[in-house]
């Protein structure tokens, strides 16, 4: 039999005779069952507590779990219960052993009484059983007694742990404006005590902090709303603070917290409102497409996609001139130029741009509209503007045998500001390096300057420059593309040299040589090639020309039988002629040797040398005749040079001599009216600029014609005709390789009446020591530039014509 002490309650206590009568009944039934004689009186002793017979030899002890209390704090160790064998007498005989988990350290047994005591403090949360094994031996003969058996330990539950929150502290998002009793988080509070035991695990949930704002489930730990039309924009976080007490919240349960940190998330529940219900902007005309005008921004409280603004120009008259584009990182509309502005043509713009959200929520629509409008006014800034070509592109086309001097198309450019500036015309000559052309200050005619070869540049491209007289630094520019049409300027010709030749026995008729001609001309209807014998050599005996008509001919020969010693080498004249308008021909000379050859046609020898040279002469004195010939020229020569190099008396003349130039001052131009010192009636007569022969000698160099003084008048346009003879006159001088390396400047047609220069005459000057002041000599352009220099003037930068 055994026994367990202190037990804690009384269902302990029936729970302890329960399993002494399970198992004393058990034991029992065994034992009749398997025919061993049931000794008297053992159920009877069972019953009544009365000791049992130790007649039988099988085990004869019986035991059930152990329970003890957890967390005993005495001083004294904690009893267990006692062991006991039904062959213990008393007398000390028995020794009990304790093993397994936590014997001798946790628990110890009286090996003399069976008493089991905890000597450390028990945990059931760290451990809630231990398995023991007990043996009885005899203590003298160590022989075991019974056999060794197992039981267990169970450590019996207080309430000594608080419920814990162990996913805390909570973080929670619900929208703004959700209904009563919307769901925002579950918490959950874990107690380690026996939820099987008693209500030390049974746990109850309540708010501490957070109301009136949120609840909590008791039960669940479910957190609500409690409070309708939460507004984000009002209050956006909130510290909720939730306790867990077990026990089920009775007093003297244990209690424990947890923090849940509340986001209101935004929902579109606030409209867009502009701030300003008027914006004024402003921009200059000169203000490139896509450049940024200004910004506009409606306000929205709400934040994130609720946030987003979508504007566009719903209204006003400047729609067409100007763009909005929303900039998704501000949300603020961008005014931006759509076209090209002109302060002359309309001044100011009005629009009405409209701010509205993209993502809207049907349950809050009542609290709209969720758009609004604003007017923003638009002023166009007036910039001094280049000129502007009309049209923006030129394409000519022009014959190569144009003269110098013709006008090939007017260019025309205006001032696109009010103020409608004079324009001066001027070509970019990196774009023409060769100067083949020259544009008109004031007029644009755009004319020729050189003569044009399509051989040479069939295609041309310029800039033509347009520069506003009030204002230098404003220049336009066109491209100019000019296309060289060909002529029939240049006649066929061979394009090698040519050399056959004919054997001494050849037969009339034979071919000797097929040739053919280019042509650089590039006639619409395709070039054609005519061949044919010279006039000269219409008549030859040895040889004819045969044209083909595919612009090849081909050499035959008249006769058969060519001899060396009679003519070694034939030199035939060929007349090529071409289809222009009007028909260009040369002449192109086909050398023929003769040759000696073989039966079957083969060149042997075309050296006359063996028949030319007499028997009697050899190769040596041959050389030698010649040496001597050559020593007697060498001779000759050298006396002519000493004759020619013989001093002759050094005379000075006047005329050629450089260093007394008499420059006169005294020779003034009275405008066309004074013909004294030029006659202006030579630059009125076309004819002049085309003398045939040789170009006249001439004493000066012809003015620039480009560099004219910005205060020349409209009125003071030269006419086409006096340009032609004048660029004529330019290229005459530049072709002209023994003219002297200077200018000598005579021009009239600014001087007189309406000059601005008046008159340079030192006779009329003042004649005190004051001195005079020059500086507008350098307003004059490049032909004043001489005597700003000479009289002391500061020379300022160079003018852009």
């Amino acid at each position: 039999t055994w026994t367990s002490g202190r037990m804690s309650n009384a269902k302990s206590w029936l729970g302890l005779a329960m399993s002494l009568y399970f198992w004393g009944l058990m034991d029992l039934v065994t034992t009749v069952l398997s025919g061993t004689p049931t000794p008297p009186g053992r159920l009877e002793a069972l019953l009544s507590d009365k000791p049992l017979s130790h007649s039988r030899t099988k085990r004869s002890w019986v035991w059930n779990q152990f329970f003890v209390l957890e967390e005993y704090t005495g001083t004294d160790p904690l009893y267990v219960g006692k062991l006991h064998s039904d062959m213990d007498r008393g007398d000390g005989s028995i020794k009990y052993i304790l093993s397994g988990e936590g014997a001798g350290i946790v628990f110890t047994i009286d090996d003399t009484t069976g008493d089991i005591h905890a000597i450390q403090r028990l945990d059931r949360e760290e451990r809630a059983q231990y398995t023991l094994r007990a043996q009885a031996l005899d203590r003298r003969t160590g022989r075991p007694m019974e056999p060794e058996s197992e039981f267990i330990i169970k450590i019996q539950d207080i309430n000594d742990n608080e419920p814990k929150f162990l996913d805390g502290p909570y973080v929670a998002t619900v929208p703004e404006m959700s209904p009563v009793g919307t769901s925002v988080i579950q918490v959950t509070a874990t107690d380690a005590d026996d939820p099987t035991y008693g209500n030390s695990a049974r746990v109850v949930y309540s708010i501490l902090q957070g109301q009136p704002y949120f609840s909590v489930d008791s039960k669940t730990g479910v957190i609500r709303t409690a409070l309708m039309n939460m507004d984000r924009e009002a209050k956006e976080y909130y510290e909720v603070i939730i306790q867990a007490k077990d026990m089920g919240g009775q007093l003297g349960g244990l209690a424990g917290t947890t923090t849940v940190n509340i986001t209101l998330s935004d929902v579109n529940d606030n409209p867009p409102r502009f701030p300003q219900k008027h914006y004024q902007m402003s921009v200059l005309e000169s203000a490139p497409v896509s450049s940024t005008v200004g910004r506009v921004f409606a306000k929205d409280l709400d934040e994130g996609v609720n946030a987003e603004m979508q504007y566009s120009i719903v209204d006003g008259d400047g729609a067409d001139a100007f763009d909005i584009n929303t900039d998704p990182s501000f949300q603020v509309g961008i005014i931006t130029v759509r076209k090209p502005l002109s302060f002359e043509s309309k001044k100011s713009y009005t629009l009405k741009v409209e701010g509205a959200n993209p993502h809207l929520e049907m349950r809050f629509l009542n609290l709209g509209p969720f758009q609004d409008t604003t007017t923003v006014h638009i002023s166009v800034g007036d910039v001094d503007e280049p000129p502007v070509f009309e049209p923006g592109f030129y394409f000519v086309e022009v014959p190569e045998d144009v003269a110098i001097g013709t006008t090939i198309q007017m260019i025309s450019a205006k001032d696109p500001d009010v103020t409608n500036n004079s324009i001066r015309y001027s070509i970019d000559r990196s774009s023409d390096p060769g100067r083949f052309f020259y544009v008109d200050i004031t007029t644009g005619a755009l004319m020729t300057a050189r003569p044009l070869d399509r051989e040479e540049f069939s295609w041309h491209n310029i800039t033509v420059l347009a520069m506003e007289m009030n204002n230098p630094s404003q220049v336009g520019s066109v491209s100019v593309t000019i296309k060289v049409l060909d002529v029939n300027d240049n006649a066929p010709e061979f394009p090698r040299f040519y050399e056959a030749f004919v054997c001494e026995n050849a037969k009339s008729g034979q071919l000797i040589q097929t040739v053919s001609a280019v042509d650089e001309d590039d006639p619409h209807h395709g070039q054609h090639v005519y061949y044919s014998l010279a006039p000269e050599a219409a008549n030859n005996p040895n040889f004819t020309v045969r044209d083909n008509q595919d612009n090849t001919a081909r050499v035959l020969t008249r006769r058969s039988g060519f001899r060396q010693q009679e003519q070694s080498v034939f030199y035939l004249p060929i007349l090529i002629s071409d289809n222009g308008q009007p028909a260009l021909s040369s002449t192109g000379t086909l050398t023929i040797q003769v040759c000696s050859c073989d039966d079957s046609g083969h060149v042997l020898s075309c050296s006359p040398e063996a028949y030319m040279l007499p028997v009697s002469l050899s190769r040596g004195a041959l050389i030698a005749i010649l040496a001597c010939t050559f020593v007697l020229l060498v001779l000759v020569l050298l006396i002519l040079s000493m004759r020619r190099h013989r001093k002759q008396p050094y005379i000075i003349d006047d005329e050629e001599n450089i260093h007394e130039n008499i420059v006169r001052y005294d020779d003034e131009g009275g405008g066309e009216e004074d013909t004294e010192a030029f006659d202006i009636a030579a630059m009125w007569n076309p004819r002049e600029a085309q003398v045939a022969g040789a170009p006249k000698s001439r004493q000066d160099m012809l003015p620039e014609i480009e560099s004219l003084s910005r205060y020349v008048p409209q009125t003071c346009a030269v006419s086409s005709t006096v340009h032609s003879y004048v660029l004529a006159k330019l290229y005459e001088a530049d072709m002209d390789l023994w003219a002297p390396p200077f200018d000598s400047l005579q021009t009239y047609m600014f001087e007189g009446d309406g000059s601005v220069a008046g008159s340079l005459s030192s006779l009329q000057s003042a004649t005190s020591d004051s001195e005079q002041s020059f500086d507008f000599l350098t307003d004059w352009g490049p032909r004043f530039r001489k005597l700003a220099e000479l009289y002391g003037a500061a020379e300022g930068p160079a003018p852009l014509w």
